[in-house]
């Protein structure tokens, strides 16, 4: 069944369920990697349907009544649509959908955000974690959340396990740069084998997250953020992890980071919230050390046959080995205040 097939399943049942009213058009979203995701434009309205394959629908529907408050609260969400029955998930043929607002705008990657945009970047993820803290879905757990850090003996053993999934003898292009990547992968494991950061308590301060706080999920429109979409993630982490980690996907772009504006996304999450630099700067060498010893592109590449994740792995291994080689560097650009 063809992605296509799905909706049109389950079409005249959500049309009805939500009150959509006539359907006047429809166009798959390719943007999402994970979920499946439609315009429709109806005699309502136009909406975004969203087909749930990445989490289980009871956190769906936890995730998704968190965005009624935010909207409420004047925070860039979508605003979810209630169902006949009240319900926010509705189940057709075994597949949870949602049905949200249409939200115009695009997704912009972070080089090509300006300086005074990147800054502005980090002023709407501080006040996001302001708002999730007056309406996430419950209590922050009073115990601080861990994050195992992955041996490198067991990263090593997990690319070697790769490498054998590949040819012996490869005579593609992008297996020969996997490989290659792969064998250089097992040279930094051993070379770093002792800087794995000490302790599973993250430093600084934790509450509810968005969890994937980059362009894929951010729609702008005349340089402001408008919509933060797919809440799937929505769990309770340090700060500095979403900081640090919404910069590497944001602002590192071609293999390298643009240092200026990592600096200036910091200094605009700092101008709202406060978050010690050594804070900050244990989230980023977590990241780092993360990166070192995870193959999860690769991993997904290789069971699903999407190229777009195996393109992603080898532009991520060369931001590693840039990372690595400019590690204090780096870091001083998250210091920025």
């Amino acid at each position: 069944m063809t992605r296509e097939d799905d909706l049109l399943a389950a079409l005249q049942t959500l049309s009805l369920r939500f009150g959509l009213g006539e359907v006047h058009g429809r166009e798959f979203l390719a943007h999402g990697l994970m979920n499946r995701n439609w315009r429709l434009d109806t005699s309502a309205g136009s909406y975004a349907v969203k087909q749930i394959t990445d989490v289980p629908l009871p956190q769906a529907r936890r995730n998704i009544a968190v965005l009624l408050d935010l909207a409420r609260a004047g925070i860039a969400v979508p605003t979810p649509l209630p169902a006949d029955g009240g319900e926010l998930v509705v189940e057709v043929g075994g597949h949870g959908y949602c049905v949200l607002t249409w939200v115009d705008g695009e997704h912009v990657q972070g080089t090509d955000l300006t300086l005074d945009e990147s800054r502005d970047l980090g002023d709407a993820l501080a006040r996001l974690h302001e708002g999730l803290r007056r309406h996430g879905p419950g209590p922050v757990p009073e115990r601080e959340p861990t994050a195992k850090a992955r041996g490198a003996d067991e990263s090593d053993r997990a690319a070697v396990a790769l490498l054998g999934r590949l040819p012996d003898d490869p005579v593609i292009d992008f297996d020969k740069a996997v490989a290659d990547a792969l064998h250089d992968r097992r040279s930094l494991l051993a070379r770093y084998a002792d800087a794995r950061p000490d302790g599973e308590v993250p430093a600084g301060p934790y509450g509810w997250t968005h969890g994937d706080f980059q362009y894929r999920n951010l729609l702008r429109r005349e340089g402001q953020v408008v919509a933060v979409l797919d809440w799937d993630r929505l769990g309770v982490r340090p700060y500095g992890e979403e900081v640090a980690r919404t910069a590497q996907v944001q602002f590192g772009v071609g293999g390298v980071f643009d240092l200026d504006r990592i600096a200036a996304f910091c200094a605009g999450y700092r101008s709202v919230t406060d978050l010690a630099v050594v804070d900050l700067a244990d989230a980023v060498e977590r990241l780092w050390w993360k990166r070192l010893t995870d193959f999860w592109q690769l991993e997904f590449y290789l069971d699903r046959q999407d190229p777009t994740f195996g393109e992603m792995f080898l532009t991520n291994e060369a931001l590693l080995n840039w990372w690595t080689d400019r590690a204090d560097e780096v870091q001083d650009a998250f210091a920025a205040r």
